[in-house]
């Protein structure tokens, strides 16, 4: 049987990996390094820069995974999805029995981690459905939600609240009545400019963890225009952004 180890690495700092996730990835025979073309090129290199850094034996072997761009998701999103992840999951299945030998371990290094809108353990789930025998384990790693809060040096709830983790997707419906605070990740079309920010205040990051960090905060009513703008530029400058965000409704 091949075993496969899902290490989550973090949101972009290599200082931010576990003990745990460090002896995972010096067990590892095989490391497949997921590659989205020259757009994420630099998503591609801190994985490479963290297994120089960390990984003790010499001579291991690195596979490139080519991921399939997704569909435009249109009125289908779960449709889109589900076709994607088959797709991925039929590549794997294809590098798993090219590239790893059975009783090996083969390595995942995923962004933040796996457990967290990530679907590496689904589709991970998929190839074992398909037929090919496999045993996983997983190890977390620090979440952008996590470096959010620590880079603005607050905490994710109020005292005795509860915390809303939600998407781009979902907040364009309106932010949520029966939340006072909302972290929203994967908003690709920056869903905070289309609610109403009466009351609302925002802490705003991007590319957290990594050099390029770029961080926001105060009144979404306030800075929402600039939000838009800086995340414009930054966009242009690097061909691609990941970020996420803490709304919070203030106290009557």
């Amino acid at each position: 049987m091949r075993k496969i180890l899902i290490i989550g690495i973090g949101a972009g700092n290599p200082d931010h990996m576990t003990v745990e996730a460090i002896e995972a990835l010096n067990r590892a025979d095989v490391l497949f390094i997921p590659d989205k073309g020259e757009e994420k090129a630099a998503l591609r290199a801190l994985r490479e820069t963290i297994c120089r850094r960390f990984i003790r034996k010499p001579g291991y072997r690195t596979v490139p995974v080519a991921i399939p761009k997704r569909a435009e998701a249109g009125d289908n999103y779960r449709g889109v999805v589900d076709d994607w992840h088959e797709r991925i999951a039929a590549g794997y299945r294809a590098l798993f029995e090219a590239e790893l030998h059975e009783g090996q371990n083969g390595a995942l290094l995923v962004w933040g981690d796996p457990a967290l809108y990530d679907s590496t353990l689904r589709i991970i789930e998929r190839v074992a459905a398909s037929g090919l025998a496999l045993d996983w384990q997983v190890y977390p790693g620090i979440s952008s939600v996590q470096v959010l809060a620590a880079r603005h040096r607050i905490p994710l709830n109020t005292i005795g609240g509860p915390i809303l983790v939600t998407t781009g997707r979902r907040l364009a419906a309106g932010f949520p009545a029966d939340q006072d605070s909302v972290v929203v990740m994967l908003d690709g079309e920056q869903a905070f400019a289309a609610i109403n920010p009466q009351d609302i205040d925002i802490w705003w990051g991007a590319y957290l963890g990594t050099p390029d960090e770029i961080l926001m905060a105060g009144p979404l009513a306030e800075i929402t225009a600039e939000i838009a703008r800086v995340r414009a530029q930054a966009r242009a400058r690097h061909g691609w952004i990941m970020d996420t965000y803490l709304l919070r409704r203030r106290p009557a």
